[in-house]
């Protein structure tokens, strides 16, 4: 037998006080706008509709506050067993203030969070670019092109020492697998939130329906919004109410005063 936990759900107005700084999104696509002052930015636009608050973390039980955030959920009804969650994607986000503290099944809005203006912190995982040589993994220069050596223009080069320390060191820049890395861009500025979706100037990591954690750091106090398409108003001409005069026909009666 399963069994099905159901949530209420608290209203936008209801959570505006909850001291979070943090939420996920979902790339959806790449685009261009115009701000105000004519200049053209490039844009993300994700997606920030589902932040489920499935479990909190305490300071008396784990010795710091947090809130699990659920996002992204999967479609088949009863998922394995090893997935654990109904979840694709689930992140922890640290809060300060324990008073103000969602509930469990809670429904979080990107617009109680942030607003335009806000500079965010974007992490994902970036595209994976497979096995990739020197040059293009860590911009190698490579070797010289003339003198005959026409088989050393993309080489790596020596990678050892001498007798001392006899050995290569770890970390060595070397080819090998590269992309597929967990990246974070820094300081985008948001430019339009709403509900279901958040425009971000610039881009971040990975390709379309990667997953994202948008983690506020700040706001942007010369912060120029969107260009928007404003409809030339329409005069109305002042409405003359027509009057009915009723005709007085030849040898009618007339009234006296």
């Amino acid at each position: 037998m399963v069994a099905f936990l159901v949530f209420p759900l608290r209203s936008l107005g209801e959570l505006r006080g909850i001291n979070m700084n943090a939420i996920l999104a979902k790339k959806i696509e790449q685009g261009q706008k115009f701000l105000e002052n004519g200049i053209r930015i490039p844009v993300t636009k994700l997606g920030v509709d589902g932040n489920i608050v499935i479990g909190h973390k305490t300071l008396g039980r784990d010795k710091y506050s947090a809130v699990q955030l659920g996002f992204d959920k999967r479609t088949k009804a009863r998922p394995a067993k090893s997935l654990k969650s109904v979840y694709n994607f689930v992140r922890e986000v640290r809060i300060t203030d324990a008073d103000t503290m969602p509930s469990v099944g809670d429904a979080l809005k990107a617009s109680a969070i942030f607003k335009p203006g806000d500079v965010i912190n974007v992490t994902g995982i970036s595209k994976g670019k497979g096995y990739a040589g020197g040059v293009k993994r860590y911009h190698f220069k490579g070797g010289p092109r003339t003198h005959g050596q026409s088989d050393r223009e993309r080489a790596p080069g020596s990678i050892g020492s001498n007798t001392t320390p006899g050995r290569v060191y770890k970390g060595k820049r070397m080819a090998g697998r590269m992309g597929q890395d967990q990246v974070t861009v820094k300081n985008l500025r948001i430019v339009s939130v709403d509900d279901n979706f958040v425009l971000v100037k610039g881009l971040v990591p990975g390709g379309k329906n990667n997953l994202l954690m948008l983690k506020k750091v700040g706001e942007d106090k010369k912060f120029v919004p969107l260009y928007a398409d404003k409809k030339p108003e329409v005069k109305e001409e002042p409405k003359v109410e027509e009057v009915k005069v009723e005709e007085v026909k030849e040898g009618g009666p007339t009234t006296s005063a």
